[in-house]
């Protein structure tokens, strides 16, 4: 109807600092990763080290709720700064992790490491907590403005502090399994002259899952509903229409097809090299 509003004042500043601060935020997140991948000359392991920073902001937005304090620019700032601080830890708690696992398992390193550095990590964070802590019941005019920095310091230092010792540990092994499986997954990948029934089963249910995708999410994506072909396979007193709840059908006949597929691709792939290796015997 030809209404228009604008912001001025306080409120655009805010604004146009908000913009500015994201961008200098994912700059600093980009450095710090730049940095880390030279550090462990790795481009997954700095991702494991920057994990534990979601878990910091979790901590920094329940400490506004608790403070009853909303997030404002100054908050912005103390999320910046924090950033830097909690990768500290991280950073001292995996570089020790590694250290150990040269001459050990991973399992009795990432103990180890934990125990080991464990008062470095209280130390380095119970310091900042501690020292900030009394401005949290400053009542003056002026420590009002910094109250929002210093709640995300302590309450996303001391939340992210405990993370530290449980999230990096967590990862590092789970990043380990992940390895030996996607290792596992190029060996059975490779047309192998002893191997090639596991070979072709895997690429063929490889291609089977990605058809699986494009037929049900790429193609609920689209159209609104799953491709026809894979509703005829549902029973007939199931009835698929487009609406919010096609993409929940599409997940679930995604997720159950790509399990029907790896177990009967399982189950083949044992028997195929049973077969051959009979074959060979006789």
């Amino acid at each position: 109807f030809g209404v228009t509003s604008a912001l001025s004042g306080l409120v655009e500043q805010e604004n146009e600092f908000l913009d500015n601060a994201r961008i200098g935020f994912l700059l600093c997140l980009l450095g710090i990763y730049l940095c880390l991948s030279w550090i462990f000359s790795s481009w997954t392991r700095p991702l494991i080290v920057m994990a534990v920073i979601p878990f910091g902001l979790t901590g920094a937005f329940w400490g506004h709720l608790h403070w009853n304090v909303p997030l404002s620019m100054f908050s912005v700032v103390g999320l910046i700064g924090m950033t830097g601080i909690i990768i500290n830890d991280s950073i001292v708690l995996a570089t020790t992790i590694d250290q150990y696992a040269r001459d050990r398992g991973l399992f009795p390193a990432i103990i180890d490491g934990v125990c080991d550095r464990l008062r470095a990590v209280l130390l380095t964070t119970l310091t900042t907590v501690l020292g900030l802590s009394p401005l949290l019941y400053e009542q003056s005019q002026q420590a009002q403005f910094l109250k929002p920095t210093v709640i995300t310091l302590v309450y996303g230092l001391g939340f992210g502090m405990v993370l530290v010792l449980l999230i990096i540990p967590a990862l590092m092994a789970m990043q380990q399994d992940l390895g030996h499986q996607l290792s596992g997954l190029r060996r059975a990948m490779r047309l192998r002259r002893r191997g090639w029934p596991a070979s072709a089963a895997v690429i063929l249910t490889a291609l089977a899952i990605a058809g699986l995708l494009a037929g049900t999410m790429g193609w609920t994506s689209l159209s609104g509903m799953p491709h026809p072909a894979l509703l005829a396979l549902l029973p007939g007193s199931l009835e698929v229409t487009s609406g919010p709840n096609a993409p929940a059908i599409a997940l679930a006949m995604f997720v159950g097809g790509t399990a029907i597929l790896v177990l009967v691709t399982y189950l083949l792939a044992i028997t195929l090299i049973a077969v051959v290796r009979t074959m060979r015997k006789a």
